[in-house]
């Protein structure tokens, strides 16, 4: 099954006269789905590991903290989930082939590897999975949700077709473009998921989209106000749209050393108003951290880190708490989950944009 989604939202990229080899920067916001009514019950999915990765299981809520702003918040419900056990949640593992940022050869090599993962186990998948492509023309989806991994890796083979390289500008120029149509995709998809129930965990097979960390590159207020919008919009969105993202690299140790492989690591604190928003803050896997996800990068073994991502379905817990109503639009509220056990790693958002 081929099913083409084009271009939901559009985001048109200009740039200003250059003057002095500095490049002025200028991205419209991305065009979000409007933010539901930030008072009153918010929920909150949260991955707790030991230091190796390895799910902790049978926690209670008095083993759980919650701090909204530094403050104690009254957690209303609390739910543990196990995969194995009978349950009504349903899951979904969706896997995003980046054949925008990564090359020919690289997203090659992905999809063979994706096909790997799905053969595992007989092909028997532990939670539904479906495939998405992501190239010039758009996000397309090219397998249907199913818990048969002989079948999804039979549509997936049978594409390898459409892989191919994407004649684009270069530099700068390129960038942008390349920026433009990934958070495009990102929107896209974040949509189309919140359309159904459950928990959603995006794998995004990529290195990641141009973040124009550079001194030649111009950024005033105008633009930061953009950033700022598209910021709330999108975390906004996977949020409620109950979406965690995880970042594979799939150049693997090709790129390890790469000083653009940890760049984004500078821009993860949360932005709290628009003067202390950059392009830095919309890569891919600064929203993966702030999703609760996670960013893996450094290795050729793709499928041991879609196998690392999709074991967060096999254990996790969820928590619902009062949100504050704000003075003012968009005001960050810092959240912070904490386990009384040693040892522990906890996932989950980082927080969110209360509304007046």
């Amino acid at each position: 099954m081929l099913m083409h989604w084009g271009r939901f939202f559009l985001v048109f990229v200009s740039c200003g006269a250059i003057a002095l080899a500095q490049k002025p920067l200028d991205v419209p916001p991305v065009a979000t789905q409007p933010s539901a009514p930030q008072s009153g019950p918010i929920t909150f999915d949260v991955v707790v590991t030991d230091k190796g990765g390895h799910p902790i299981r049978e926690l209670k809520q008095e083993d759980f903290t919650l701090l909204d702003n530094k403050q104690p918040a009254a957690i209303r419900s609390f739910e543990a989930h196990q995969i194995e056990a009978p349950h009504n949640d349903p899951q979904g593992l969706f896997l995003v082939i980046d054949d925008v940022n990564a090359n020919f050869n690289t997203v090659s090599i992905v999809r063979t590897q994706i096909e790997t993962f799905l053969h595992a186990n007989g092909g028997h998948l532990p939670v539904p999975t479906a495939i998405f492509l992501l190239t010039d023309s758009g996000l397309n989806q090219i397998t249907s949700v199913s818990s048969d991994g002989n079948a999804l890796a039979d549509v997936l083979h049978k594409t390898q077709g459409q892989l191919r390289e994407i004649p684009r500008s270069t530099g700068f120029y390129g960038g942008e473009e390349k920026l433009e149509i990934s958070l495009n995709g990102l929107a896209g998809l974040a949509n189309h998921l919140g359309q159904a129930s459950g928990r959603k965990l995006v794998v995004w097979l990529g290195p990641g989209w141009p973040i124009f960390d550079s001194p030649n590159v111009i950024v005033g207020p105008q633009q930061q106000g953009k950033f700022f919008s598209s910021i709330v919009g999108l975390s906004s969105m996977l949020r409620e749209n109950d979406i965690t993202l995880y970042a594979v690299d799939p150049i693997g140790t090709a790129d390890a050393a790469s000083s653009r492989t940890f760049l984004w690591e500078s821009f993860t604190k949360a932005v709290t108003k628009p003067s202390k928003s950059n392009p830095g803050n919309l890569a891919l896997q600064v929203f993966a951290v702030h999703s609760g996800g996670i960013v893996l990068s450094g290795s050729n073994d793709i499928t041991g880190e879609i196998e690392k991502c999709a074991n967060d379905a096999s254990v996790w817990y969820s928590f619902t708490f009062d949100s504050q109503r704000a003075d003012s639009p968009n005001a960050w509220h810092d959240v912070q989950v904490k386990v009384d056990k040693p040892g522990t790693v906890v996932r989950t958002s980082n927080g969110y944009y209360a509304q007046p």
